[in-house]
């Protein structure tokens, strides 16, 4: 055992998913209690959704006016970022991975990063419960998710997670949503949350897991998609996602980044937490659905056959997720894809060309769905919006007529598949 195996015991692991945000969670227990009898946490819940919209909202184009929340003005010790965590360049650096490979970054989230939620059971009972009371939207708290990797990772020397910036304040906002997730699972059930099992909602462990998704996980999945990030890349893009992970008040973030001799000892205990879960399966068939309808025609499958591609040969137990998942079987013109691909990067003279073609067809169906998603929620009180110099990059156009005619495509979509999907049913 070396010294970093020696950082990441397992009697580690079990404190952390015994362990919520107590600092928070005392503001938000206060809050709580100083609120009008009769005021339920699902009425909070909903209003510190739209309040942490409005915070959004002014970060990105301050206008003069007054905090979204009491409750953000209450957080004081949450404002300034770590001592080790303010090194600008490193954060630059780390923020430019999502500025050039942005497109497979977003597949990432849509392919890997949620389906490794939704395979860990205490976050699927969750996601499935309590957040849908809240919003009644698995595309939007999608859009939701997308936003936020937007705001925090947001592009080259945009600082978007010193104070005030929206990475910042998303951070800050998240926090405050999981101690009012948690009080929400508490007053609605209390009598159904095994906590010795699952530990408190949005506990330690999982809070490290999620930052693994959207790291660790990501760069495997980009990796799969023909995109190798440098070590110093990946050592930059964890050392910001550490940063956001202290701001969100994440336990291993308190005191320091984490490193890249981290990942291995962290992945395999992680490994232990994939299980299969109703929820967990529903809400991958919910999200497999929308995803699908968001495809060109011909390519209906596409989603499901990444999710298997991208998991196929993946360490510690995690290519086990498409089965644990319940993920349709892919596309056989994908699976011959695919299968052609791994046999060309045994050929090097083959591997460029099939690289390219696998790498095109990721940066499409990524393409697609952050335009479906522009498309049904670029209003509301979270509202999804990319900048301008990523919607030039990725050759997204937000204009009336360009949305108009993309409904119109939709439309015809949904009128051509409807009478096949009427007649097999759901697969």
């Amino acid at each position: 055992m070396n010294v970093h195996d020696e950082r990441w015991p397992e009697e580690r692991f079990r404190q952390l998913r015994q362990q919520a945000d107590p600092d928070v969670d005392k503001v938000v227990a206060e809050y709580l209690q100083a609120q009008p009898a009769g005021t339920g946490a699902l009425e909070l819940v909903k209003a510190v959704v739209a309040e942490l919209g409005a915070a959004k909202r002014e970060a990105r184009a301050p206008s003069g006016e007054p905090p979204a929340s009491e409750i953000f003005d209450a957080l004081d010790f949450t404002r300034d970022l770590p001592e080790w965590g303010d090194d600008r360049e490193l954060l630059a650096r780390g923020q430019a991975v999502f500025a050039d490979y942005g497109l497979y970054q977003s597949a990432a989230l849509f392919f890997a990063c949620l389906p490794m939620a939704y395979v860990e059971v205490s976050s699927a009972k969750v996601l499935a419960g309590v957040s849908n009371l809240a919003t009644h939207s698995l595309t939007r708290r999608v859009a939701e998710t997308g936003q936020m990797l937007v705001d925090v990772m947001g592009l080259k020397a945009t600082d978007s997670l010193q104070p005030g910036r929206p990475g910042h304040t998303t951070a800050i906002g998240l926090r405050i949503l999981h101690s009012f997730v948690r009080a929400l699972v508490e007053e609605k059930y209390a009598d159904h949350w095994d906590t010795e099992q699952y530990g408190p909602p949005v506990n330690q462990e999982l809070l490290l897991a999620t930052l693994f998704d959207f790291s660790v996980v990501t760069w495997e999945a980009m990796e799969t998609m023909g995109v190798v990030l440098s070590d110093d890349e990946r050592a930059a893009n964890l050392y910001t996602w550490s940063v956001f992970g202290h701001l969100m008040g994440i336990e291993v973030c308190r005191d320091g980044p984490l490193t890249l001799a981290d990942v291995q000892p962290v992945s395999a205990r992680l490994g232990r937490l994939l299980e299969p879960s109703d929820e967990g399966r529903r809400l991958m068939a919910m999200l497999l659905t929308e995803m699908e309808t968001f495809m060109p025609l011909g390519w209906r499958k596409m989603p499901r056959s990444l999710v298997h591609w991208i998991f196929q040969d993946a360490e510690h137990g995690v290519h086990r997720v498409p089965e644990l998942l319940g993920v349709p079987a892919a596309a056989w013109w994908c699976t011959a894809l695919f299968a052609a691909a791994r046999s060309a990067h045994r050929q090097k003279w083959l591997a460029g060309p099939a690289g390219g073609v696998v790498r095109w067809l990721v940066r499409k169906a990524g393409r697609h769905i952050v335009i479906a998603l522009i498309d049904r929620h670029s209003d509301g009180q979270a509202a999804f919006r990319i900048p301008d110099e990523l919607a030039r990059a990725w050759r997204i156009k937000q204009s009336a007529p360009a949305v108009r005619t993309r409904a119109l495509r939709r439309t015809v979509r949904t009128t051509l598949r409807a009478p096949a999907q009427g007649r097999k049913g759901p697969r």
